[in-house]
């Protein structure tokens, strides 16, 4: 796209040689002798640079300036001024404008300078569009679920988002950790700075100091040069520690002591470095149990579990399988390029009725991998992994047709649940609803609704 430019001047000749200089070059050009016809031209089409001269009639160029920041602001300013002026153009960088040229002009400076220009605008515009897709990628409205244990997740993750206290993760492998981390993090303040995962358990003990805190020159046989650590490259914003029990044990007391005082100290160094970090720490193991035979100190158990969330497990909310197989068969249709619509009602008996010991990820790996093998529009069992497609389906699952619609499906599903649970506490409403999370009169009415049978 032809960058649009508009130069503001009181001097007929300074504008018209501008214009006729930059549309030369290629540049869309407009022009406007004093700084109210100006911003009147930004309001009706938005430009992307706007030079513009200080002292003009009707709107001197500073007010110009800050008008233009508040109603545009991907536009970028350059100030023309007079060589006495250098204060005020050192004001009116202070105030926004991205650079200053001095009269009388050097067209062959300014060429440079705008080219220099634009490509810093197309990195920003990128990086700027890179970050808001991120943002929707990690935003807590996407993570999949709309049953009772994840909207509880939900409401924890939008709430500690705001705050900035140490957050602690527990849940099995494949639940999605490290999804939940992103959230918190891109639902921040700290959303403009970096997000910055280490995983404590793929790092060598000998190498663990360096990694999180750096080292000076010299520190070691291979310390050829000074390396930041993942404190300091994550200041500003969020580190994230995935597997945060594999810490070695002799250095959890220096990670407690970074997370108390803010700083940290280089593996050769003399000088403490201030850092400005949010911590969220992620766990599959029970932490409380590690602290008791001596394996986790407890002080930084303490100071980790200021607010914690865990996750369930995929066999905790079922009820969310096909939401998750949509969500996914969605992603994976965009990136294949791919037709395919869904899964038949075969299929998701089976999802539905499986022990995800790799919870959601599996599920995941699943899926894709069908996505690969699947030829029409439907995913069949065919397309499953074989070790899938030989497991058992449960009677009480089995007896929903294939030509069932998915409703139907969910439906026998959450009366087989019911059914078994009522049987398990032997027809006890309270304790059967308890277990269920909900209330002894939404147990009655799903009782009516799915049409349970009992005499009890």
């Amino acid at each position: 796209m032809t960058p649009r430019v508009l130069v503001v001047d009181d001097e007929e000749i300074i504008r018209d040689s501008l214009s006729f200089v930059l549309s030369k070059e290629g540049y869309e050009v407009e022009s406007a002798s004093n700084g109210r016809e100006a911003l009147q031209k930004v309001l009706e089409n938005p430009h992307d640079i706007v030079i513009t001269d200080i002292e003009m009639p009707e709107m001197k160029g500073m007010e110009l300036l800050e008008k233009v920041s508040q109603i545009s602001p991907q536009t970028f300013v350059i100030i023309i001024t007079a060589y006495g002026s250098i204060e005020t153009a050192i004001q009116a960088l202070r105030k926004g404008a991205y650079d200053y040229i001095l009269k009388p002009l050097e067209f062959d400076e300014l060429l440079l300078r705008l080219r220099r220009l634009m490509e810093f605008r197309r990195l920003a515009l990128e990086n700027q569009m890179l970050r808001q897709e991120i943002s929707r990628e990690y935003d807590f409205h996407n993570i999949v679920g709309q049953s009772p244990p994840m909207q509880k997740v939900f409401r924890t993750i939008e709430k500690v988002a705001q705050s900035d206290g140490t957050v602690l993760i527990t849940g099995k492998s494949g639940t999605g950790k490290e999804l939940v981390a992103r959230a918190i993090h891109y639902n921040s303040a700290r959303k403009q700075s970096r997000f910055v995962p280490v995983n404590c358990g793929a790092i060598p003990d000998n190498l663990f100091e360096s990694e999180l805190f750096g080292h000076k020159k010299g520190a070691f046989t291979d310390a050829v040069t000074d390396k930041d650590g993942m404190f300091k490259i994550a200041n500003g914003g969020t580190l994230f520690l995935d597997e945060v029990s594999e810490t070695p044990l002799h250095l959890q007391v220096k990670l407690l002591r970074a997370l108390e005082t803010k700083e940290i100290l280089p593996v050769g160094g003399t000088t403490p470095l201030k850092v400005d970090v949010r911590i969220i720490a992620a766990t599959n193991r029970n932490l409380a149990e590690l602290v008791e035979i001596g394996k986790f100190r407890d002080d930084l158990y303490y100071r980790l579990n200021v607010i914690e969330i865990n996750l369930p497990s995929l066999s905790e909310h079922r009820e969310d399988i096909p939401l998750l197989v949509q969500h996914f068969i969605e992603k994976f249709r965009s990136e294949m390029g791919k037709p395919i619509k869904g899964v038949d009602n075969q299929v998701m008996h089976l999802l539905m009725n499986r022990t995800w010991k790799g919870e959601v990820r599996e599920l995941q790996n699943v899926l894709e991998r069908a996505m690969i093998f699947c030829e029409g529009e439907y995913i069949t069992v065919k397309d499953l992994p074989e070790n899938i497609r030989g497991e058992p389906v449960q009677e009480a699952l089995a007896e929903v047709g294939t030509t069932t619609v998915l409703k139907e499906a969910v439906r026998q599903f959450e009366k087989n649940h019911i059914l078994e649970l009522l049987t398990r506490f032997e027809f006890d409403k309270e304790k059967t609803a308890r277990a269920l999370d909900i209330s002894v009169s939404t147990l009655y009415r799903k009782i009516v609704e799915l049409g349970i049978e009992t005499d009890h």
